[in-house]
């Protein structure tokens, strides 16, 4: 067996190797540039959006939490980009980008973010809880770790019916501690159920890092504790992600078979909206910056010959443009009417239900 190259010694390898040579090699050449631009399009898309939410939280215009996926851009898109758009995706409540991604119009996302009618949930769920029936994004969980166990039953209903569809089931790395996660894999492996675990490993539950939570830290191999198969993927490489979820999103459709990807990918700003993230180590946060995965993937696509300087630039207005337009809907949609507070609390009708609000006569 070869002696492995450092990284030094890789460096320094594709310093002197000539231009000609490397573009030869470059993975983007084998992919259709349309879907390369269309990429960094929805990459671009979902980082303006993130600034406008927080920009909105900020001015109150956003209520309740607001967790977002800046810097999460090529692992948002990359697994997206390996699913079918009838598969199934559960996500945490760190899931703006992936609404998106799925396909839901970012004015109907950010409507549901600023509590209005027009929302993909009508303004009930807001930032953690989006949720969209027709597009098969089944939430949004603000608990850690909910979306799990319902999504290893949704793949369980998919085996039942003997459908072809396959879950993904998004998460952050503090959910690989809890008992659900654990009990879920287990049925999953028992049962050759379709579904794929995505632990998107930013290194921080909140402000905890993963070496002080996680005995074993390289989460990918959590799964070997259940025969499963787990890997490990640059969550700043966009095609790195997809051409990773994609193999096992297809070998969970034709075998039955669950995995367990960990996508490493940092995160540019703290926990929430309103963490300022002292926990951090300036070191951190300028490597974090160094790996921006927008940055990193419009430069390839220059180095490659995909697109130029002026075309990278129109498409970073568009989607600057359309994140402008999706506030700006938002902005004009109504409120819910007062009268229906109470709605949806119960399934099915129940006798004797309160309706009563807070200014109301307790008796009358």
């Amino acid at each position: 067996m070869a002696p492995a190259i450092r990284h030094d010694e890789a460096e320094r390898v594709a310093a002197t190797t000539p231009r000609r040579a490397r573009k030869q090699t470059n993975p983007l050449a084998a992919e259709d540039p349309g879907v390369l631009r269309g990429w960094f399009r929805q990459m671009v898309l979902v980082r303006r959006f993130e600034e406008r939410a927080s920009q909105g939280y900020t001015r109150a215009e956003i209520g309740g939490y607001c967790h977002l996926n800046l810097g999460e851009e090529a692992t948002v898109v990359g697994l997206l980009a390996a699913m079918r758009p009838d598969d199934y995706l559960f996500a945490n409540y760190r899931e703006h980008g992936y609404a998106i991604a799925k396909g839901i119009e970012p004015g109907r996302v950010m409507a549901e973010l600023y509590g209005r009618t027009t929302g993909t949930s009508k303004g009930w769920g807001g930032s953690m809880h989006l949720f969209d029936a027709g597009a098969r994004l089944l939430g949004g969980y603000g608990i850690v770790g909910g979306q799990v166990p319902l999504a290893t039953g949704a793949a369980l209903a998919i085996d039942y019916r003997g459908g072809d569809e396959v879950v993904v089931c998004q998460m952050g790395d503090g959910t690989t501690n809890i008992g659900a996660f654990h009990e879920s894999l287990n049925i999953a492996a028992l049962w050759n159920l379709p579904i794929v675990y995505v632990v998107v490993n930013n290194g921080l539950g909140m402000g905890t890092t993963v070496e002080k939570s996680s005995a074993e830290p390289e989460l990918h191999k959590r799964a070997s504790a259940y025969r499963m198969h787990g890997e490990r993927v640059d969550g700043n490489d966009v095609l790195a992600v997809r051409d990773a979820a994609r193999r096992l999103v297809e070998r969970a459709r034709t075998e039955g078979k669950p995995a367990l990807l960990e996508s490493v990918s940092s995160r540019l700003k703290g926990h929430s909206v309103v963490d300022p993230a002292r926990y951090r180590a300036s070191s951190d946060v300028e490597a974090a910056r160094a790996a921006d995965p927008i940055a990193r993937f419009r430069a390839a696509l220059l180095d490659a010959g995909i697109a130029d300087e002026d075309a990278l630039t129109d498409l970073e207005a568009q989607a600057r443009a359309e994140a402008d337009e999706a506030v700006a809907f938002a902005a004009a949609s109504p409120h819910p009417d007062v009268s229906t507070l109470f709605d949806h609390t119960y399934a099915t009708p129940v006798a004797n239900e309160s309706r009563r609000l807070p200014a109301d006569a307790l008796y009358r």
